[in-house]
């Protein structure tokens, strides 16, 4: 039998999203630090004195208490830890917030921990809510979610010939994760078309910490071309569309 220290524990998380469950709960869908991503149930949340509620809104970095459930995990405690109360006040803000969640919720299961994907995820939140460079913020989170998840790219050259990129207009293959030069065109005729300043901004994020990454600027025409050939590789790994871009454009 399981001693009430083993059925309860504390966890730092992130409220990806939730909905709700008969009078008063709420399901959860939560990731968090020490075991990934999880589902937990608030109960009594939706009443009008729950102390809960206000702690548990999408994009919210908490500290809970767990208990053990016999299908979903119980939320006895939260106290937040940052609201980023800037996201909320802003609506494209909250837009990329939205899309920075959708991306973490599709491509994770609760298969455990991935400490690297949590920080990165929070950093990416905190980083928007302190008003840095939505463009650099978000594709930097892109690549290198790609990256700790296993989708990173071939930047550097040729995967189908295997030589070095040039410094000219290349092609994209969604299907074999990496750059094509023109001569190689053929091997992948459905390969996305991709300007050398965008190869060289992708190459950038990929290969640099973030302290080199927040001072840059990226070009107007950069960061569409960035935006429609990132969504369209995500969209390839996940098989299915993304419902905040839509958003997104719409807000903008």
């Amino acid at each position: 039998m399981m001693t009430k220290e083993a059925r309860s524990y504390r966890a730092q998380g992130l409220v990806i999203r939730h909905r709700e469950f008969g009078e008063a709960d709420r399901i959860l869908t939560l990731y968090t630090l020490e075991k990934g991503k999880l589902q937990a149930i608030a109960k009594g949340v939706r009443k009008l004195k729950s102390r809960k509620a206000g702690h548990l809104e999408p994009f919210s970095q908490v500290a809970l208490q767990l208990a053990k459930g016999r299908n979903l995990e119980v939320i006895t405690q939260v106290e937040t830890i940052r609201n980023l109360s800037n996201i909320r006040e802003n609506l494209k803000l909250t837009a990329l917030a939205a899309y920075v969640l959708e991306l973490l919720d599709r491509f994770t299961y609760e298969e455990g921990e991935n400490r690297a994907l949590y920080n990165l995820v929070v950093e990416t939140l905190s980083r928007l809510d302190a008003g840095v460079s939505p463009a650099l913020v978000v594709h930097y989170y892109e690549v290198h979610l790609m990256d700790i998840l296993g989708f990173k790219p071939q930047l550097q050259q040729c995967v189908i010939c295997g030589s070095d990129i040039q410094p000219e207009d290349q092609y994209f293959s969604a299907k074999l994760g990496g750059v094509i030069c023109p001569n190689s065109l053929s091997s992948d005729p459905s390969a996305w078309s991709v300007s050398m300043n965008a190869l060289r901004y992708l190459r950038f994020f990929q290969r640099s910490p973030w302290p080199q990454v927040k001072s840059r600027t990226i070009p107007e025409e950069v960061d569409r071309e960035l935006s429609k050939l990132i969504e369209k590789y995500l969209t390839y790994l996940l098989e299915y569309s993304l419902k905040t871009p839509g958003f997104l454009d719409a807000v903008s």
